[in-house]
């Protein structure tokens, strides 16, 4: 869209999506993938248009701190959304533009007044768009330089916590880690995939494979083959936690979209793959045929689920407030609060005491959550080895996880953070614990 020899009116659609997008996020609070996927398929854009679309929106709910502090620098008040209409997104998709786009200030500026030319309430406010972005096309870079950035994109309610939590050294760094974007990281199947047909890989301990830029990962080389599955490196390793389960049977709970089910049954496991939302099957199902991989599929609550045996493992990837991959869905921090913390903390709580009711003796049990939040990992351990006394907390070594001995807490769990690995692209936050049934 940087193209000088378009004409003035190129992008307005993918724009107008754009905005669309942000405003089911920030008003309604959708999540980014459901927002792009309804208003992107009404759209109907080109390809090219889709792309810049959700560019637009991704980076300014990535920034979107530093963004609204821009805006209320500029602004004499705060914009009534009843009376503006889409006057606020179109401030904010135009600075995104102007000051981490790199779009060219006429091009924005001009898109932001047609924008507004369109729309009853916004029309009204045309001057002030005019005029703020024109001082941001300005003065906008040197006044980012005197921002905090991190602490800026982060909300309250999640800075106070992790610095509680983590030391505000640390918070900073994983603050500044969500900044860019996550990378793509495949993990092959049993037949195994030359790595040199992706030739900008790298590689991370267990052979996980990693593009900083992938694009369309349906076209990718091995995609449609079924040589390979997406999953974040630390995703991967909770499901390493178990140790040997080849000819073992393995109860994956929670399964979809199904990472971990594909990862036991390539590790040989004899996998029962429980998952509760119907929607989410098939994309379960899918996959594993594109995989070439075996596993039971069984559609119910985990409470509700009782298999006709104790298994000697069980993996629960509890439902979370997912604070860990904020990386992929910079939407999260302004569209949750502690509140949903709490509203994921009983329910894994209820989940995981269903869960140890599966495990044999001298089984082993592993809770697993792309959280940040203490009360969905290391409390909620504590709570249930208080419940059930039948139940020990089996450390973790390094060894286990690469020599990566930062990937450990205290406690000798796994708890990874997004500033891990920051010279290679960072990893989603991950919390687990391993128990063993007595």
């Amino acid at each position: 869209m940087n193209d000088p020899n378009l004409p003035p009116s190129a992008g307005i659609p993918a724009r107008a999506a754009a905005q669309a997008i942000l405003s089911a996020v920030l008003r309604k609070r959708r999540p980014l993938d459901a927002a792009q996927d309804e208003v992107l398929a009404d759209a109907k854009l080109a390809p090219r248009d889709a792309g810049f679309a959700r560019a637009i929106a991704g980076e300014t709910l990535r920034r979107f701190g530093q963004l609204d502090a821009l805006l209320r620098e500029c602004l004499h008040k705060p914009l009534a959304p009843h009376r503006t209409g889409p006057t606020l997104e179109i401030l904010l998709t135009g600075a995104c533009e102007l000051l981490f786009l790199d779009v060219p200030a006429h091009a924005a500026v001009d898109a932001a007044n047609r924008l507004a030319a369109r729309d009853t309430k916004a029309v009204h406010f045309k001057a002030l768009i005019n005029a703020t972005l024109r001082r941001l096309a300005r003065d906008g870079r040197t006044m980012l330089e005197a921002q905090d950035a991190p602490r800026l994109n982060t909300p309250d309610w999640l800075w106070t916590r992790w610095c509680e939590t983590f030391g505000e050294e640390t918070a900073r760094a994983i603050a500044q880690s969500h900044i860019n974007p996550a990378p793509l990281d495949i993990l092959t199947t049993q037949s195994g995939f030359d790595d040199a047909r992706l030739p900008d890989a790298i590689v991370l301990p267990g052979g996980v494979l990693r593009l900083a830029d992938a694009g369309r990962v349906d076209i990718l080389s091995g995609f449609a083959e079924g040589e390979w599955w997406v999953q974040d490196f630390a995703a991967s390793l909770p499901t390493r936690l178990l140790g040997d389960v080849r000819g073992r049977t393995v109860i994956d709970l929670c399964a979809a979209p199904g990472g971990k089910t594909a990862q036991l049954a390539s590790m040989g496991a004899q996998v029962i793959a429980v998952e509760r939302e119907a929607s989410r099957m098939p994309r379960l199902k899918e996959n594993l045929e594109r995989l070439k991989l075996r596993a039971e599929l069984i559609e119910a609550d985990v409470r509700d689920y009782a298999p006709e045996a104790r298994v000697p493992f069980v993996l629960l990837d509890a439902p979370c407030s997912a604070t860990g991959t904020i990386r992929r869905h910079p939407e999260l921090p302004w569209i949750k609060s502690a509140a949903d913390v709490m509203s994921c903390t009983q329910t894994s709580s209820e989940l995981l005491d269903a869960a140890a009711g599966m495990v044999a003796d001298g089984g082993t049990l592993v809770l697993a959550v792309c959280s940040l939040e203490r009360e969905e990992g290391p409390e909620q351990v504590a709570d249930f080895l208080r419940r059930h006394a039948e139940f020990r907390r089996e450390p973790i070594s390094a060894t286990e996880l690469f020599d990566q001995p930062e990937f450990i807490n205290d406690d000798g769990d796994l708890r990874t953070l997004p500033c891990h690995f920051a010279d290679k692209g960072g990893m989603d936050g991950f919390y687990a614990a391993r128990l063993r049934r007595l």
